[in-house]
């Protein structure tokens, strides 16, 4: 059994500007839109010090939370902590770009469904093409005025719609970032699967997900809370690690039992995984 997970995800909020099609971000209808300072501070003191990897954000685009750079740094108060986001580009007039930079932010991912504006737009994520290009390269301009050493990945993901662009699209943006890569789309939970794929699942094994009311799930794919564990507000983030709920149900993906989880009773993440060398605990 792991004792403390390596990964943490906070989800300051439940906000995006994207509208994916592959995404129930639509669909959610929960809340609040934003996690209480209180409650993401207590997060991060109680995992202080523990080489954590965090990711503030989950369902949501986090670089348009006008308080990311102030929870930024709360987190690299720790000189052990690292901090990572996944973001459309799609970010709002009053994101402070300078100050995202210089809150010591280690790696952000940008995904961008299309190499030109008529595939972008065929992908159905939404928004502009030409002005998420030139969000991106702002941060990566900024981000070298800056000096900074955050590491920049850009991102498509394998659809029907870009796939007769992903060579031009690796080749364009390895000009400018540190990585530029096609990504497989993945399947959400409960979004017409029938059964689950009997396998183990990598989510569990050393990463832990808060939603926006505290309450913490199984999985950052759970749009719904249909995984709920515990809450960090009623109780520490170690205790709901350790707790009896998340001990029996990381049992469970341990050994491939989907189908006596809710929420994982109808997921088929990882279907394409090798686990002939899965350990287990």
């Amino acid at each position: 059994m792991i004792l403390f997970p390596k990964y943490i995800q906070i989800e300051t909020s439940v906000v995006c500007n994207s509208k994916c099609v592959f995404c129930p971000h639509e669909e959610m209808e929960r809340g609040p839109n934003y996690m209480e300072d209180w409650v993401w501070k207590k997060i991060i003191d109680e995992s202080r010090g523990k080489g954590i990897i965090y990711r503030p954000f989950m369902i949501n685009e986090p670089l348009i939370d006008p308080r990311m750079p102030e929870i930024v740094r709360y987190i690299k108060q720790d000189p052990t902590a690292k901090v990572e986001f996944n973001s459309n580009g799609n970010l709002a007039v009053k994101t402070d770009v300078e100050a995202l930079i210089a809150s010591n932010i280690d790696w952000v991912r940008f995904s961008l469904d299309g190499h030109t504006a008529e595939s972008f737009k065929a992908s159905g994520r939404g928004g502009k093409f030409e002005k998420i290009v030139e969000n991106i390269h702002r941060f990566i301009d900024e981000r070298n005025r800056q000096k900074s050493d955050t590491f920049i990945e850009v991102r498509i993901i394998d659809l029907d719609e870009n796939r007769h662009e992903h060579k031009d699209f690796v080749e364009y943006w390895s000009k400018f970032v540190n990585k530029a890569t096609v990504t497989p789309l993945y399947d959400w939970p409960w979004t017409g699967q029938t059964e689950p794929h009997r396998a183990p699942c990598l989510k569990i094994r050393d990463e832990m997900f808060f939603m926006t009311d505290g309450n913490a799930t199984l999985c950052c794919w759970d749009a719904f809370g249909r995984g709920i564990v515990g809450n960090v507000t009623q109780n520490t983030v170690e205790e709901i690690w350790l707790g009896e709920s998340n001990q029996k149900y990381r049992e469970y993906l341990s050994h491939g039992e989907r189908e006596k989880i809710l929420l994982c009773s109808k997921c088929d993440a990882y279907k394409n995984y090798d686990f002939s060398n899965w350990a287990g605990y």
